[in-house]
């Protein structure tokens, strides 16, 4: 991996593609464990936990389900203030046990604003699952219940992650190169 360009700026290698699979398959695991006998289901938050959902799902070795849906706070490198929801739910979800699959919790503002949607639902129990984790920039309490990597306040683009459309497609994750 080498520093890449992305629209203005320059990104350097930050979390491999092994790392990344590595942790994917802790997560199956300790989510096989925790809901062995059940049929959970998952939900990816669009569109940068695509390719999180996407490798878990073909890791997990238990009966599951997934609907997808769209909310968005990003412009750029910065949360907009402002969550949109573009793809709505279309599961009762009354009764089942959720996971909420996220790419990347930093303000915890989406999820927050997100999570009483889902409870109004009554399922039978509502996790969260995370790849990324940015504590520093936490400005809403969430309980994160399965997590990939505590990560320090910097932008980060690839593995579904981009800046504003691009970089999704990168097998890795890459780290903003800070301006001097």
């Amino acid at each position: 991996m080498s520093v890449i360009h992305v629209h203005d700026k320059q990104f350097q290698p930050y979390i491999s593609q092994e790392e990344i699979a590595a942790q994917v398959q802790k997560i199956a695991r300790d989510l096989e464990k925790d809901y062995a006998g059940k049929t959970p289901l998952f939900i990816p938050i669009l569109n940068g936990s695509f390719m999180f959902a996407s490798d878990l799902f073909k890791a997990l070795n238990l009966p599951a389900e997934i609907c997808f849906i769209k909310l968005a706070s990003y412009k750029g490198t910065r949360s907009s203030g402002r969550v949109i929801t573009s793809i709505g739910l279309d599961i009762d979800l009354f009764g089942r046990d959720v996971i909420i699959l996220e790419d990347i919790i930093d303000t915890g503002k989406t999820i927050t604003l997100f999570l009483p949607q889902l409870l109004h639902q009554q399922p039978a129990s509502l996790k969260i699952c995370t790849l990324l984790h940015k504590p520093e920039a936490a400005i809403y309490p969430v309980t994160i219940d399965y997590r990939g990597f505590v990560i320090p306040d910097k932008f980060v683009v690839g593995y579904g992650l981009d800046y504003d459309g691009l970089g999704r497609n990168l097998k890795e994750i890459y780290q903003l190169v800070e301006e001097a």
